[in-house]
């Protein structure tokens, strides 16, 4: 049998980079990359079939050795961005008296904002259900038509319990040849007003996405590739193209979410602040207990349902050009190099700066007039820029992406601490005091919001820019860091490694052990639906205490893993890889527990039963949970609730008006599932049903941690 190969293609701002990635070892066999075709009738899927034949050709791979084809968008952030969208028709419902006056005003949206004057336009009509019939659908449909809407949406009062009347709206629509979306197929979540706008933002970038996926399919399919096109979703799995067609607007933020999903899949650690630095932007969130932190996206100030990686996004990166006046750096950024079309002064010649004079300028229309570029003898102009100020500093290595000629930077940057009366150097550091102070605020505003103990966080860089910044940020955080090797193409590594990923939402206030069964074969239905391999789904419950929302999150891969090649580990080598993450020797860090999949270390406690810093491990060597104040026990699958009692009296914390109970993990099997809930009846709970799965006297390891009291 010939080798099988996993393709993945990130659209970028500035370029559309491919990965062929050999399915079997993991191994990159390929790069190619092309810019982004944002001119191009076909819009950027121009670029993505174009990269996507290069790597092909350039790298000899036959069309039938591709077995996994996806790729990332920018397309849904930018119809929204540029106000590319078309008018939505929205059809209230509701069954009448007091509920359809409520339901009325919750379904009239008014236009949404988008921010740079561009707003998605709303046409409204409402309707009583017992007046819906396939004609009244009809007339409905036509008369939202004459009223200028392009694209339909149904949207029923508690039409999360039944969606017949939004279906037959939804009918009425596609046989006018029109583009729609029904409500509660974009979520089962109540909250009507909230529910209908996220559909109508899906709505209006239906026509956009259709075309861009129609076009790049048949592309794909014109090259004699026949497996099903996959695209990335904006909470960092993938989907089939078909489901895509539906729920377009799941695809916003995919290329950061790539980002991530590339940094998981050569990360050591479980929990860590990523960052991905380009040459405008940099994307900074959270991975928590070996997934990232997600949160609801804001569309123009409004809360939508749309679940996508929770990403703070600054203005300050690899190529941010700095404000100065007589007495020094006044700030770094949001302008770059890029936008004011100058080359940065570490990747120029260094024979060219000669006779360098300080010159301020406004790179764009209303900018402050105190950016600094830099006048050389022969006329032109280069600038100065973070890249530039961490390679003076000596911070950037040979192997980095952002490695430049320091000799140049130095030379362009001493017009500027000459004009500032100090030294080259002085000047660099107050270049990345200054992306510091804009940047570290975020970090710990992360850390806080998903509860990261400081000891616990590594950062880990990715993008052409990362060792610009994270390096300079990690030492002065006293915080390890990790730039991956491939950073610059991490993304679209991320895109070719991707698992399939569905969500299902519910409000179920007291959730049963049927509830929940019942949520896990919806979401695993929908895994599948989406592409994913039945035998490879495995699926995570999360109950929300304050909400009573009930989450199943359920991951795949396209076709069933049968090889693995990472080598196993031996204790020795997993007590070093735990005392290093620890930062503690190895003599201070004990086995507190082993079963067949995993280890488990922490540090050798004062006072024996006191918790401890703790740190799961799997015999591959990747650290599964890190946390800083832990207790553990093993058991056996028919004894475990014993553990986990007396783990939640142990570990308990009594503040002035609640107890804090611990988070708890358990190794069952070769799975580390973590659990979370404020209530011991909803723990167990959502423990029996993992647990009740397995033999009575399989081995389970217990861990039960909290947060450090000071």
């Amino acid at each position: 049998m010939g080798r099988s190969v996993r393709m993945g293609i990130d659209v970028g701002g500035t370029h559309t980079k491919a990965v062929a990635i050999d399915n079997q070892t993991h191994e990159i066999i390929g790069k190619s990359s092309v810019k982004t075709t944002h001119s191009d009738p076909r819009g950027v899927a121009a670029g993505v079939v174009q990269s996507f034949m290069n790597c092909l050709k350039e790298n000899n791979i036959k069309p039938e050795e591709v077995v996994f084809v996806a790729h990332s968008t920018t397309q849904a952030t930018n119809a929204l961005i540029e106000g590319d969208v078309a008018t939505v028709g929205v059809v209230g419902m509701a069954k009448g008296g007091f509920e359809s006056f409520l339901a009325k005003r919750q379904t009239q949206l008014d236009n949404i904002d988008l921010g740079n004057k561009k707003q998605i336009k709303i046409v409204n009509s409402f309707i009583n259900t017992k007046k819906l019939t396939p004609e009244t659908a009809d007339q409905l449909v036509e008369e939202l038509k004459k009223r200028g809407a392009q694209v339909i949406v149904s949207s029923m009062a508690f039409g999360v319990d039944d969606n017949g009347p939004e279906k037959l709206v939804h009918d009425a629509a596609e046989k006018k040849g029109m583009s729609t979306t029904i409500a509660s197929d974009i979520t089962k979540l109540y909250g009507l007003t909230r529910r209908t706008r996220t559909a109508a933002i899906n709505a209006s970038i239906l026509p956009k996405m259709l075309d861009t996926a129609n076009s790049t399919e048949a592309s794909v399919r014109e090259a004699g590739v026949n497996v099903p096109l996959m695209i990335m979703r904006g909470d960092g799995g993938v989907m089939e193209i078909n489901e895509m067609k539906k729920r377009p607007v799941l695809t916003m933020l995919s290329g950061p979410a790539a980002s991530v999903m590339g940094s998981l899949m050569y990360l050591r650690a479980s929990n860590g602040v990523y960052f991905e630095v380009g040459g405008t932007t940099t994307n900074i969130g959270v991975i928590k207990n070996g997934r990232p932190a997600i949160d609801y996206s804001i569309v123009g100030g409004h809360p939508t349902y749309i679940s996508s990686l929770d990403v703070r996004v600054l203005g300050v990166a690899g190529g941010s050009m700095v404000r100065a006046n007589k007495d020094g750096i006044i700030d770094v950024g949001p302008r770059s190099a890029h936008i004011a079309g100058l080359e940065y002064s570490v990747y120029s010649d260094p024979n060219k700066i000669v006779g360098p004079k300080v010159e301020f300028f406004s790179p764009r229309p209303g900018d402050p007039s105190d950016y600094v570029a830099i006048r050389l003898e022969n006329g032109e102009r280069v600038t100065i820029t973070n890249s530039c100020a961490a390679n003076v500093l000596g911070l950037v290595k040979p192997e980095h992406f952002s490695y430049g000629n320091v000799e140049a930077a130095k030379k362009a940057m001493k017009a500027l601490a000459d004009y500032c009366g100090t030294t080259v150097e002085d000047i660099a550091k107050q270049i990345m005091e200054k992306s510091y102070a804009k940047i570290e605020p975020v970090i710990l505003g992360l850390a806080e919001k998903y509860k990261l103990e400081k000891d616990q966080i590594s950062l880990v860089g990715v993008g052409g820019g990362a060792s610009s910044l994270i390096i300079y940020f990690a030492e002065k955080m006293g915080l390890k860091y990790s730039i991956p090797e491939n950073a610059e193409v991490i993304s679209s590594i991320g895109v070719a490694l991707a698992m399939v990923r569905d969500v299902v939402e519910r409000i179920i206030p007291s959730p049963s052990q049927d509830d929940i069964r019942s949520l896990k074969n919806e979401a695993m239905n929908k895994a599948i639906e989406s592409g994913a391999s039945p035998e490879s789904v495995e699926i995570h419950i999360e109950i929300d205490p304050q909400t009573s929302k009930v989450t199943a999150i359920a991951t795949g891969s396209t076709e069933v893993k049968t090889t693995d090649l990472l080598k196993e580990c031996d204790v020795e080598e997993a007590r070093e890889l735990a005392a290093e993450d620890m930062r503690i020797s190895k003599d201070k860090t004990e086995l507190l527990e082993e079963s067949a999949y995993f280890y488990v270390f922490g540090e050798k406690p004062e006072r024996a039963g006191s918790p401890v810093a703790v740190r799961i491990l799997d015999k591959k060597g990747f650290i599964k949970v890190q946390r800083g104040h832990a207790k553990v026990l093993k058991t056996t699958a028919k004894d475990y609730l014993e553990a986990v009692k007396k783990l939640w009296d142990d570990m308990a914390v009594y503040q002035s008006e609640l107890i804090a109970r611990p988070d708890y993990y358990l190794c069952l099997g070769a799975r580390v599932m973590d659990f979370t809930a404020i209530d011991f009846k909803q723990l167990e709970l959502l423990m029996g049903i993992e647990v009740s799965m397995m033999d009575p006297d399989t081995e389970v390891i217990v861990v039960a941690a909290n947060m450090k009291q000071n």
